[in-house]
C-alpha cells in the first residue's frame, strides 16, 4: 500500500467509526472511488484496533468502572457498573450471532453493492431523523433494562448491512428508548468495545490460520492514524451534541446516498 492509501483508509475509519454515517460503507467505497486495491483484512483489523483504543482513552472512567464491576461480579456483588457490563454483554449477543450467520452463508458480497449501501445510507438516515425529532429525552443509561439492551443489540446487528452505520442505528435505538443524545452516543461507543473485540478475534483467528497475522509497518501506521482521528472525532461529536442534534449527519447521509445512487446508475 502507498502512504496515501494508508492515510486515507485510516482517516476514513477513524473519523467515521463513531459518527452515525457508516464507517464500513466508507471503507468499501474508498478503493472503488480511488481505483485502489482493497486494503486487506490485516489493515482493517489495525484501524479497528486504533479506533478501539480511542474509545478506551476517551471513556476511560467508564472502562475502569466496567472492570471494577466485573471484579465485584466475580465476588457475587452486583453494582451499577456490573449491571452495565452485563447489559453490554447481552447487547453484543445479537450481532455476534448475526455476524456468524452472514459469514457462514457467505452473504457479505451481496451486501457490499453500491446500491445496497446507498439505500441503507438514506433509509436509516431518515429513521434517525424521525426518531431523534419525535422521541422524548427523559432517560439515562441507568434506566436501560434487559428489554432495552436487547433492542440495542438487535439494532446493532442491522449494521452488518453496509451503509446502516453501527453507531447510527444504535443511537437511533437509544433515542427510541428515550436516552439523551449524548447518552445514546455514549452507549453506542461502549457497545463498540465488545463488538470490535469479537470481530477482531474472529478475523485475527482466520488470518492466523492462513499465516498472515504478522507485525508490519502498514497496519501499525494505520492504527496510529485511526486512533488519533477517532479520538478527535469523538471529542468533537460529544461537544456538538451538548447543544445540537444529529441533523448534520442526516443531511450528509442523504447527500451521500443520493450521490451513490446517481453514480451507480449513471
Amino acid at each position: 500500500m502507498s502512504l496515501l492509501h494508508i492515510v486515507v483508509v485510516a482517516l476514513v475509519q477513524g473519523i467515521t467509526e463513531f459518527l452515525p454515517i457508516s464507517s464500513s460503507a466508507h471503507l468499501i467505497l474508498v478503493p472503488v472511488l480511488f481505483d485502489w486495491p482493497d486494503q486487506g483484512a490485516l489493515v482493517d483489523i489495525a484501524v479497528h484496533v486504533g479506533t478501539l483504543g480511542a474509545v478506551v482513552v476517551y471513556w476511560w472512567r467508564d472502562i475502569v468502572g466496567l472492570i471494577r464491576g466485573f471484579w465485584f461480579l466475580l465476588r457475587g456483588r452486583m453494582t451499577p457498573d456490573g449491571r452495565l457490563l452485563l447489559l453490554l454483554v447481552l447487547a453484543t449477543v445479537p450481532v455476534v450471532v448475526a455476524g456468524y450467520v452472514v459469514v457462514r452463508l457467505d452473504l457479505m458480497a451481496q451486501l457490499r453493492s453500491v446500491e445496497v449501501i446507498a439505500w441503507a445510507t438514506i433509509g436509516f438516515a431518515l429513521l434517525l431523523f424521525v426518531v431523534d425529532r419525535t422521541c422524548m429525552t427523559v432517560n439515562r443509561l441507568d434506566h436501560v433494562g434487559v428489554a432495552g439492551a436487547l433492542l440495542l443489540g438487535l439494532a446493532q446487528a442491522l449494521a452488518l448491512i453496509p451503509g446502516t452505520s453501527r453507531a447510527g442505528i444504535v443511537i437511533t435505538a437509544g433515542r427510541l428508548l428515550g436516552l439523551e443524545r449524548g447518552e445514546a452516543a455514549r452507549i453506542s461507543m461502549l457497545m463498540s468495545v465488545p463488538t470490535i473485540l469479537a470481530a477482531g478475534a474472529f478475523a485475527g483467528r482466520e488470518l492466523a490460520a492462513e499465516g498472515q497475522l504478522t507485525l508490519q509497518a502498514d497496519p501499525v501506521v494505520a492504527a496510529i492514524i485511526a486512533f488519533v482521528s477517532a479520538l478527535l472525532a469523538i471529542s468533537l461529536m460529544m461537544r456538538w451534541l451538548q447543544r445540537s442534534s444529529y441533523l448534520p449527519f442526516v443531511l450528509y447521509r442523504l447527500a451521500l446516498g443520493a450521490g451513490l445512487l446517481y453514480w451507480a446508475n449513471a
